[in-house]
């Protein structure tokens, strides 16, 4: 089932997600509709804050870019209650990021090239590892998503101050997408 995306200025974006047991209810469905999800709006990644749940669930689809990056060729994984260990700061790249619940606004964000990244799978096996390149960008925006922040929050207060008038347009329901949402408020 295709759910809708919530947008920026939803409350549920700012909560920190929180760990679910392991029993958790219709968890592979959950799945399923947040792949299903992402897929129809054309994502790499969607945390289950954007739909609506403060859970620490994330999904990405790097399958995606493996027309231009091969070794994502298939790439499609579930994170269950991922956590960022650490952060290795000896090389910070700058790129531009974009998100599903800001729609129309990208922006370059700073981050480190390397993680250590700890989380069940789909299948609830444990996973510690080290994650370089585009998939440590990318956990860290999602996993991002389940500490209630959102990219813009890691951009200079200058670039910030510069896309003000876009950000209050999200917060007032003033935006187009071409999949399903949620607004802050009423349109």
């Amino acid at each position: 089932m295709i759910l809708p995306i919530y947008i920026y200025g939803q409350p549920v974006l700012r909560k920190v997600a929180e760990d679910i047991p392991l029993d958790y209810p219709n968890l592979d469905e959950l799945i399923r509709d947040m792949f299903e999800t992402l897929t129809e709006s054309e994502g790499v990644g969607l945390a289950a804050p954007q739909i609506g749940k403060a859970i620490r669930v994330a999904v990405i689809d790097l399958d995606v870019i493996s027309d231009d990056v091969p070794e994502y060729k298939g790439f499609k994984r579930a994170y269950i209650n991922p956590h960022i260990a650490e952060y290795d700061e000896s090389n910070i790249e700058s790129m531009e990021e974009g998100c599903l619940s800001l729609p129309a606004i990208h922006e370059k964000v700073a981050r480190p090239t390397r993680i250590r990244v700890q989380y069940l799978d789909d299948k609830l096996e444990q996973h510690d590892e080290w994650v370089d390149g585009y998939l440590a960008r990318v956990m860290q925006h999602e996993f991002d998503h389940l500490d209630g922040k959102v990219f813009v929050d890691r951009i200079s207060p200058l670039r910030k101050q510069l896309i003000k008038n876009k950000l209050r347009s999200l917060l007032q329901g003033r935006y187009r997408c071409g999949y399903k949402t949620k607004a802050a408020v009423k349109r």
